[in-house]
Protein backbone atom coordinates (compact mmCIF):
# COMPACT_ATOMS: atom_id res chain seq x y z
CA UNK A 1 0.00 0.00 0.00
CA UNK A 2 1.54 3.33 -1.05
CA UNK A 3 2.06 6.15 1.44
CA UNK A 4 -0.56 8.25 -0.40
CA UNK A 5 -3.16 5.47 -0.02
CA UNK A 6 -2.32 5.05 3.66
CA UNK A 7 -2.98 8.73 4.36
CA UNK A 8 -6.54 8.38 3.08
CA UNK A 9 -7.56 5.20 4.83
CA UNK A 10 -7.96 5.89 8.56
CA UNK A 11 -5.46 3.07 9.24
CA UNK A 12 -2.50 5.44 9.50
CA UNK A 13 -3.25 6.76 13.00
CA UNK A 14 -2.23 3.46 14.65
CA UNK A 15 0.83 3.10 12.43
CA UNK A 16 1.92 6.63 13.27
CA UNK A 17 1.43 5.99 16.99
CA UNK A 18 3.61 2.85 16.77
CA UNK A 19 6.34 4.82 15.02
CA UNK A 20 6.32 7.89 17.28
CA UNK A 21 5.82 6.37 20.74
CA UNK A 22 7.35 3.41 22.52
CA UNK A 23 5.19 0.72 24.14
CA UNK A 24 5.86 2.30 27.54
CA UNK A 25 4.68 5.69 26.27
CA UNK A 26 1.55 4.14 24.77
CA UNK A 27 0.91 2.43 28.10
CA UNK A 28 -0.05 5.71 29.80
CA UNK A 29 -3.58 6.77 28.78
CA UNK A 30 -4.49 10.43 28.36
CA UNK A 31 -7.26 12.09 30.39
CA UNK A 32 -9.73 11.94 27.48
CA UNK A 33 -9.06 8.21 27.09
CA UNK A 34 -9.67 7.58 30.80
CA UNK A 35 -12.99 9.45 30.55
CA UNK A 36 -13.92 7.41 27.46
CA UNK A 37 -13.27 4.21 29.40
CA UNK A 38 -15.50 5.40 32.25
CA UNK A 39 -18.32 6.21 29.80
CA UNK A 40 -17.99 2.71 28.36
CA UNK A 41 -18.15 1.14 31.82
CA UNK A 42 -21.29 3.15 32.67
CA UNK A 43 -23.11 1.98 29.54
CA UNK A 44 -22.10 -1.64 30.09
CA UNK A 45 -23.24 -1.50 33.73
CA UNK A 46 -26.62 -0.21 32.57
CA UNK A 47 -26.96 -3.18 30.20
CA UNK A 48 -26.00 -5.49 33.10
CA UNK A 49 -28.92 -4.13 35.16
CA UNK A 50 -31.29 -4.70 32.22
CA UNK A 51 -29.92 -8.25 31.94
CA UNK A 52 -30.73 -8.90 35.60
CA UNK A 53 -34.33 -7.86 34.93
CA UNK A 54 -34.63 -10.01 31.79
CA UNK A 55 -33.15 -13.05 33.57
CA UNK A 56 -36.26 -13.15 35.76
CA UNK A 57 -38.46 -13.86 32.69
CA UNK A 58 -40.70 -10.75 32.83
CA UNK A 59 -42.38 -11.58 29.49
CA UNK A 60 -44.37 -14.52 28.17
CA UNK A 61 -41.80 -15.26 25.45
CA UNK A 62 -38.98 -15.51 28.02
CA UNK A 63 -39.12 -18.85 29.80
CA UNK A 64 -36.68 -20.94 31.77
CA UNK A 65 -35.62 -23.57 29.22
CA UNK A 66 -35.12 -26.96 30.86
CA UNK A 67 -31.55 -27.50 29.66
CA UNK A 68 -29.23 -29.95 31.40
CA UNK A 69 -27.62 -27.17 33.45
CA UNK A 70 -31.00 -25.80 34.55
CA UNK A 71 -32.23 -29.25 35.60
CA UNK A 72 -29.07 -29.93 37.60
CA UNK A 73 -29.41 -26.53 39.32
CA UNK A 74 -33.05 -27.26 40.21
CA UNK A 75 -34.34 -24.24 38.29
CA UNK A 76 -36.61 -26.09 35.84
CA UNK A 77 -40.15 -24.69 35.89
CA UNK A 78 -39.12 -21.64 37.93
CA UNK A 79 -37.88 -18.10 37.33
CA UNK A 80 -34.84 -18.55 39.57
CA UNK A 81 -31.44 -17.38 38.34
CA UNK A 82 -28.03 -16.51 39.70
CA UNK A 83 -24.68 -15.16 38.57
CA UNK A 84 -22.93 -18.24 37.19
CA UNK A 85 -19.31 -17.58 38.10
CA UNK A 86 -17.83 -20.28 35.89
CA UNK A 87 -19.47 -18.49 32.95
CA UNK A 88 -18.19 -15.10 34.18
CA UNK A 89 -14.53 -16.20 34.22
CA UNK A 90 -14.78 -17.99 30.88
CA UNK A 91 -16.51 -14.99 29.32
CA UNK A 92 -13.96 -12.57 30.77
CA UNK A 93 -11.05 -14.34 29.08
CA UNK A 94 -12.74 -14.78 25.72
CA UNK A 95 -14.13 -11.23 25.66
CA UNK A 96 -10.64 -9.86 26.28
CA UNK A 97 -9.23 -11.96 23.45
CA UNK A 98 -12.17 -11.09 21.23
CA UNK A 99 -11.67 -7.35 21.68
CA UNK A 100 -7.89 -7.54 21.26
CA UNK A 101 -7.46 -10.21 18.57
CA UNK A 102 -10.78 -9.51 16.83
CA UNK A 103 -12.20 -12.96 17.48
CA UNK A 104 -12.99 -15.63 20.01
CA UNK A 105 -16.01 -14.74 22.15
CA UNK A 106 -18.98 -16.31 20.40
CA UNK A 107 -16.72 -18.70 18.49
CA UNK A 108 -15.31 -20.33 21.61
CA UNK A 109 -17.93 -19.70 24.26
CA UNK A 110 -20.88 -21.12 22.29
CA UNK A 111 -19.53 -24.70 22.04
CA UNK A 112 -18.16 -24.49 25.60
CA UNK A 113 -21.51 -23.44 27.07
CA UNK A 114 -23.26 -26.16 25.08
CA UNK A 115 -20.86 -28.67 26.63
CA UNK A 116 -21.68 -27.23 30.08
CA UNK A 117 -25.33 -28.15 29.44
CA UNK A 118 -26.94 -24.94 28.17
CA UNK A 119 -29.43 -24.84 25.30
CA UNK A 120 -28.58 -22.84 22.11
CA UNK A 121 -31.58 -20.57 22.79
CA UNK A 122 -30.05 -19.73 26.17
CA UNK A 123 -26.72 -18.94 24.52
CA UNK A 124 -27.12 -17.43 21.04
CA UNK A 125 -29.52 -14.52 21.83
CA UNK A 126 -27.39 -13.57 24.86
CA UNK A 127 -24.16 -13.73 22.83
CA UNK A 128 -25.79 -11.47 20.22
CA UNK A 129 -26.70 -8.89 22.87
CA UNK A 130 -23.27 -9.06 24.49
CA UNK A 131 -21.43 -8.78 21.17
CA UNK A 132 -23.71 -6.01 19.94
CA UNK A 133 -23.09 -3.85 23.02
CA UNK A 134 -19.40 -4.73 23.43
CA UNK A 135 -18.73 -4.25 19.70
CA UNK A 136 -20.22 -0.77 19.60
CA UNK A 137 -18.46 0.27 22.82
CA UNK A 138 -15.24 -1.18 21.38
CA UNK A 139 -15.72 0.85 18.20
CA UNK A 140 -15.78 4.04 20.25
CA UNK A 141 -12.79 3.04 22.42
CA UNK A 142 -10.62 1.84 19.53
CA UNK A 143 -10.94 5.33 18.04
CA UNK A 144 -10.27 7.02 21.39
CA UNK A 145 -7.17 4.86 21.92
CA UNK A 146 -5.92 5.74 18.40
CA UNK A 147 -6.11 2.24 16.95
CA UNK A 148 -8.25 3.51 14.06
CA UNK A 149 -9.87 6.66 12.73
CA UNK A 150 -13.49 6.93 11.55
CA UNK A 151 -14.30 9.74 9.09
CA UNK A 152 -17.62 10.23 7.30
CA UNK A 153 -16.74 13.40 5.39
CA UNK A 154 -14.72 12.73 3.38
CA UNK A 155 -15.48 9.05 3.92
CA UNK A 156 -12.41 7.18 5.16
CA UNK A 157 -11.50 3.72 3.95
CA UNK A 158 -12.35 2.39 7.42
CA UNK A 159 -15.99 3.47 7.02
CA UNK A 160 -16.16 2.02 3.51
CA UNK A 161 -14.69 -1.24 4.79
CA UNK A 162 -17.28 -1.35 7.57
CA UNK A 163 -20.06 -1.04 4.97
CA UNK A 164 -18.45 -3.70 2.75
CA UNK A 165 -18.58 -6.06 5.73
CA UNK A 166 -21.79 -5.05 7.53
CA UNK A 167 -24.24 -5.14 4.60
CA UNK A 168 -23.53 -8.75 3.44
CA UNK A 169 -23.33 -9.77 7.11
CA UNK A 170 -26.82 -8.41 7.82
CA UNK A 171 -28.22 -10.31 4.83
CA UNK A 172 -26.51 -13.54 5.89
CA UNK A 173 -27.54 -13.35 9.54
CA UNK A 174 -31.17 -12.87 8.48
CA UNK A 175 -31.01 -16.09 6.47
CA UNK A 176 -29.18 -18.16 9.08
CA UNK A 177 -31.11 -17.11 12.22
CA UNK A 178 -34.53 -17.62 10.68
CA UNK A 179 -33.66 -20.88 8.92
CA UNK A 180 -31.82 -22.58 11.80
CA UNK A 181 -34.00 -21.51 14.75
CA UNK A 182 -37.43 -20.72 13.32
CA UNK A 183 -37.91 -22.82 10.16
CA UNK A 184 -35.78 -25.97 10.29
CA UNK A 185 -35.05 -25.94 14.07
CA UNK A 186 -31.65 -27.60 13.65
CA UNK A 187 -30.45 -29.83 16.50
CA UNK A 188 -27.75 -28.56 18.87
CA UNK A 189 -25.13 -31.13 17.82
CA UNK A 190 -25.26 -30.08 14.16
CA UNK A 191 -24.86 -26.43 15.09
CA UNK A 192 -21.82 -27.47 17.11
CA UNK A 193 -20.43 -29.52 14.21
CA UNK A 194 -20.81 -26.62 11.79
CA UNK A 195 -19.07 -24.15 14.12
CA UNK A 196 -16.16 -26.55 14.75
CA UNK A 197 -15.72 -27.36 11.05
CA UNK A 198 -15.64 -23.68 10.24
CA UNK A 199 -13.10 -23.03 12.99
CA UNK A 200 -10.77 -25.66 11.60
CA UNK A 201 -11.05 -24.22 8.09
CA UNK A 202 -10.31 -20.69 9.25
CA UNK A 203 -7.52 -22.01 11.46
CA UNK A 204 -5.73 -23.38 8.40
CA UNK A 205 -6.19 -20.08 6.58
CA UNK A 206 -4.87 -18.20 9.59
CA UNK A 207 -1.81 -20.48 9.69
CA UNK A 208 -1.06 -19.54 6.09
CA UNK A 209 -1.46 -15.88 6.98
CA UNK A 210 0.77 -16.23 10.04
CA UNK A 211 3.78 -17.74 8.23
CA UNK A 212 3.53 -15.24 5.37
CA UNK A 213 5.18 -11.95 6.32
CA UNK A 214 4.92 -10.21 2.97
CA UNK A 215 2.85 -7.04 2.72
CA UNK A 216 -0.46 -7.70 1.02
CA UNK A 217 -2.14 -5.49 -1.53
CA UNK A 218 -5.23 -3.79 -0.11
CA UNK A 219 -8.29 -5.38 -1.76
CA UNK A 220 -11.41 -4.36 0.20
CA UNK A 221 -13.90 -5.91 -2.24
CA UNK A 222 -12.62 -9.36 -1.22
CA UNK A 223 -14.40 -8.76 2.08
CA UNK A 224 -17.87 -9.31 0.56
CA UNK A 225 -17.43 -13.09 0.58
CA UNK A 226 -15.86 -13.21 4.04
CA UNK A 227 -18.55 -10.90 5.41
CA UNK A 228 -21.41 -13.08 4.14
CA UNK A 229 -19.81 -16.27 5.51
CA UNK A 230 -19.15 -14.57 8.86
CA UNK A 231 -22.72 -13.30 9.12
CA UNK A 232 -24.10 -16.76 8.37
CA UNK A 233 -21.92 -18.22 11.11
CA UNK A 234 -23.00 -15.53 13.55
CA UNK A 235 -26.65 -16.39 13.06
CA UNK A 236 -26.08 -20.14 13.37
CA UNK A 237 -24.08 -20.31 16.59
CA UNK A 238 -23.49 -16.77 17.84
CA UNK A 239 -19.81 -17.19 16.92
CA UNK A 240 -17.52 -17.80 14.00
CA UNK A 241 -17.77 -14.14 12.97
CA UNK A 242 -14.54 -12.65 14.27
CA UNK A 243 -12.16 -15.32 12.89
CA UNK A 244 -13.62 -15.09 9.39
CA UNK A 245 -13.77 -11.28 9.21
CA UNK A 246 -10.43 -10.67 10.95
CA UNK A 247 -8.45 -13.26 9.00
CA UNK A 248 -10.28 -12.25 5.82
CA UNK A 249 -9.28 -8.63 6.48
CA UNK A 250 -5.63 -9.53 6.98
CA UNK A 251 -5.67 -11.53 3.74
CA UNK A 252 -7.24 -8.47 2.07
CA UNK A 253 -4.32 -6.28 3.14
CA UNK A 254 -5.82 -4.44 6.14
CA UNK A 255 -3.32 -3.62 8.96
CA UNK A 256 -3.89 -5.82 12.02
CA UNK A 257 -4.74 -3.13 14.60
CA UNK A 258 -7.18 -1.35 12.32
CA UNK A 259 -8.76 -4.67 11.31
CA UNK A 260 -9.55 -5.41 14.95
CA UNK A 261 -11.38 -2.08 15.20
CA UNK A 262 -13.23 -2.67 11.91
CA UNK A 263 -14.22 -6.14 13.15
CA UNK A 264 -15.57 -4.55 16.35
CA UNK A 265 -17.85 -2.09 14.52
CA UNK A 266 -18.93 -4.72 11.97
CA UNK A 267 -19.70 -7.37 14.57
CA UNK A 268 -21.47 -4.80 16.74
CA UNK A 269 -23.63 -3.80 13.77
CA UNK A 270 -24.48 -7.34 12.68
CA UNK A 271 -25.12 -8.51 16.26
CA UNK A 272 -27.42 -5.54 16.95
CA UNK A 273 -29.36 -6.30 13.78
CA UNK A 274 -29.61 -9.99 14.73
CA UNK A 275 -31.15 -8.96 18.07
CA UNK A 276 -33.94 -7.32 16.05
CA UNK A 277 -34.39 -10.56 14.08
CA UNK A 278 -34.69 -12.53 17.31
CA UNK A 279 -37.27 -10.08 18.67
CA UNK A 280 -39.33 -10.49 15.50
CA UNK A 281 -39.15 -14.29 15.81
CA UNK A 282 -40.53 -14.09 19.34
CA UNK A 283 -43.88 -13.05 17.89
CA UNK A 284 -43.86 -16.31 15.90
CA UNK A 285 -43.65 -18.50 18.99
CA UNK A 286 -39.87 -18.80 19.44
CA UNK A 287 -38.98 -18.82 23.16
CA UNK A 288 -35.67 -17.55 24.56
CA UNK A 289 -34.08 -17.69 27.99
CA UNK A 290 -31.92 -14.78 29.27
CA UNK A 291 -30.50 -16.80 32.16
CA UNK A 292 -26.91 -16.15 31.06
CA UNK A 293 -27.25 -12.44 30.31
CA UNK A 294 -26.28 -11.09 33.78
CA UNK A 295 -23.22 -13.37 33.89
CA UNK A 296 -22.14 -12.38 30.36
CA UNK A 297 -22.59 -8.65 31.03
CA UNK A 298 -20.97 -8.66 34.47
CA UNK A 299 -17.21 -8.40 35.07
CA UNK A 300 -16.56 -10.26 31.83
CA UNK A 301 -17.73 -7.48 29.56
CA UNK A 302 -17.54 -4.45 31.84
CA UNK A 303 -13.77 -4.83 32.33
CA UNK A 304 -12.55 -6.80 29.33
CA UNK A 305 -14.35 -4.77 26.66
CA UNK A 306 -12.82 -1.57 28.04
CA UNK A 307 -9.28 -2.80 28.73
CA UNK A 308 -8.81 -4.79 25.50
CA UNK A 309 -8.76 -1.85 23.01
CA UNK A 310 -6.16 -0.23 25.29
CA UNK A 311 -4.03 -3.43 25.06
CA UNK A 312 -4.32 -3.26 21.27
CA UNK A 313 -2.93 0.30 21.46
CA UNK A 314 0.03 -0.68 23.64
CA UNK A 315 1.45 -3.70 21.78
CA UNK A 316 3.03 -3.18 18.34
CA UNK A 317 1.40 -4.23 15.05
CA UNK A 318 3.76 -7.16 14.43
CA UNK A 319 2.76 -8.89 17.68
CA UNK A 320 -0.91 -8.87 16.66
CA UNK A 321 0.01 -10.30 13.25
CA UNK A 322 1.28 -13.33 15.18
CA UNK A 323 -1.31 -13.44 17.98
CA UNK A 324 -4.35 -13.43 15.68
CA UNK A 325 -3.50 -16.57 13.64
CA UNK A 326 -2.08 -18.42 16.66
CA UNK A 327 -5.20 -17.77 18.72
CA UNK A 328 -7.43 -18.78 15.82
CA UNK A 329 -5.73 -22.17 15.63
CA UNK A 330 -6.00 -22.72 19.38
CA UNK A 331 -9.73 -21.99 19.23
CA UNK A 332 -10.14 -24.35 16.29
CA UNK A 333 -8.48 -27.39 17.86
CA UNK A 334 -9.80 -26.89 21.41
CA UNK A 335 -13.42 -26.42 20.37
CA UNK A 336 -13.28 -29.46 18.09
CA UNK A 337 -11.68 -31.58 20.82
CA UNK A 338 -14.36 -30.65 23.39
CA UNK A 339 -17.26 -31.16 20.99
CA UNK A 340 -16.00 -34.35 19.34
CA UNK A 341 -17.70 -36.91 21.67
CA UNK A 342 -21.20 -35.54 20.90
CA UNK A 343 -20.43 -35.11 17.21
CA UNK A 344 -19.04 -38.65 16.99
CA UNK A 345 -22.17 -40.05 18.64
CA UNK A 346 -24.50 -38.12 16.31
CA UNK A 347 -22.58 -39.26 13.23
CA UNK A 348 -22.66 -42.88 14.44
CA UNK A 349 -18.88 -43.20 14.12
Amino acid sequence: MSQEQVRKTGFEIAQKLDQERTAWERLMPEKSQIMAALYGIAVLFGVFLIGCWLAGNPFEFTQRIASTFVKNAGWAGTNEWAIIWSVVWIAMFFEFMDATAGMGFGTAITPLLMLMGFDPKQIVPVVMIQQGVAGLIGTFLHAEYQNVEWKFKPMSETIKLWLYIAVPGILAVTISVTSVYAIFKVAKVWINLYVCALLLGMGLISLYQGVSVRERKYRPKMMGFWAFLAGFNKGVGGGGYGPVVTIGGLLSGVPAKSMMAVTAISEGTVSTYSIIIWLLMLSGGVVVDYLLLPSMMMIATILSAVVAPWATRVFPERIWQFVVPAYSLILAFYSTYKAWPDIKKALGV
